[in-house]
């Protein structure tokens, strides 16, 4: 584990916030971050080469030094030149990272700042949750409450934690020197929470209490892109970091949850048609319709009620439609990066265009914030 050696740095925690032609929400989210405890001058943008005013609106809430412009590099070269300008290891106990379109819950950095202890820890992340929206985001809800309130909370108690989201990420600032922020890996966060266990740098904690809504994608065709993009960078993390053949505990749990994956599909995909075929699995198709359907609504249920949103449950006739869809990609990022070994390195940018809306009115559970 990392010996800490930033106790003595005079300001706790710095606010990263990496964007490229996120001009429709970049004021949004440094007025959210303003509004939930974060001090004006600890919060940095680094805008990637914008051409829609990204860099200018944001220097309209901040000082024009707090505000830094790159060549073209990619989200995570991006962040690397902003955490060497901005002085933040120099300076700061802690950096925070931060997406373009997050919005942060009213006491979000207190609740993270209390938490945070570079005795015990070295990274850490708090609770996602999707702004309202269209049934998209209503599947999002389910999927962020169970993933959270179940799962993560497994993970953090296993030592687990197998990636620090981007709209909350924060390590601190001694092991930013160890982790390679400039990985082919379509999904550097995923990949920069492997490098954590591999490196054997220390724990993650996970925070429940600090709330910050991000944005879902707004169109069925987008979020097909989003989840292949996911998919195909879990499966290349799978691979660059050899995750399975190891003796950490991140490759049993990675590794049971794969396993566990591909039984599911086995069943569903061979032993059941099979079944059906020989005249056997009709019954036996309604039940296990019946059981996932009820375990699938109970735990819609319980995304309505921890999220305080009773307007996922309208949506979850919908919800299969969403789970197929990732049951194929899942599949087929396998196929391409696995087996076929494509998309094994990526070089590609990131890129908002299109993807980005002004968050509505309401838009978080208590309205905005």
């Amino acid at each position: 584990m990392l010996k800490n050696s930033v106790q003595a740095k005079p300001r706790q925690l710095a606010l990263i916030i990496p964007g490229h032609n996120e001009a429709m929400v970049i004021q949004d989210t440094i007025r959210s971050a303003l509004a939930s405890g974060q001090n004006r001058d600890d919060i940095f943008v680094v805008d990637d080469n914008s051409n829609d005013g990204t860099a200018d609106l944001a220097r309209e809430i901040l000082a024009v030094n707090n505000v830094l412009t790159v060549p073209r590099s990619g989200k995570a070269v991006a962040i690397m030149q902003a955490l060497d300008h901005f002085q933040i290891a120099e300076i700061y106990q802690w950096a925070h990272i931060a997406d373009a379109d997050s919005v942060f819950g009213p006491s979000y950095f207190a609740e993270f700042t209390s938490h945070l202890d570079p005795d015990k820890y070295v990274a850490a992340t708090g609770y996602v949750k999707a702004l309202k929206g269209n049934w998209i985001s209503k599947y999002r809800a389910y999927e962020y409450a169970f993933g959270q309130e179940i799962m993560r909370r497994i993970q953090s108690m296993l030592g687990t934690i197998p990636v620090i989201p981007g709209p909350t990420s924060c390590f601190r600032t001694d092991v930013l020197e160890h982790l390679d922020f400039t990985t082919p890996n379509i999904t550097e966060d995923f990949d920069i929470t492997l490098q954590i266990h591999r490196k054997k740098l220390g724990k993650i904690a996970y925070i429940p209490s600090a709330v910050t809504w991000t944005q879902d994608p707004k169109d069925f065709h987008d979020y097909v892109k989003q989840v292949t993009r996911w998919y195909r960078g879990f499966w290349q993390g799978i691979i660059q970091r050899r995750v399975g053949l190891g003796f950490q505990r991140i490759d049993a749990y990675l590794g049971y949850q794969m396993l566990e994956m591909f039984i599911y599909y086995l069943n569903l995909i061979v032993f059941l048609p099979i079944l059906l075929l020989q005249g056997h699995g009709l019954y036996a198709l309604a039940i296990t319709f019946l059981i996932d359907a009820s375990i699938f609504f109970a735990m819609t249920i319980m995304a309505a009620v921890s999220h305080r949103r009773l307007d996922v449950i309208e949506a979850f006739p919908l919800f299969y439609v969403l789970r197929l869809t990732n049951m194929t990609i899942y599949l087929k990022a396998f196929f391409e990066v696995v087996v076929l070994r494509r998309y094994r390195l990526s070089d590609s940018q990131w890129d908002t265009d299109g993807r980005r809306y002004r968050m509505p009115v309401g838009a978080t559970e208590g309205g905005t914030e």
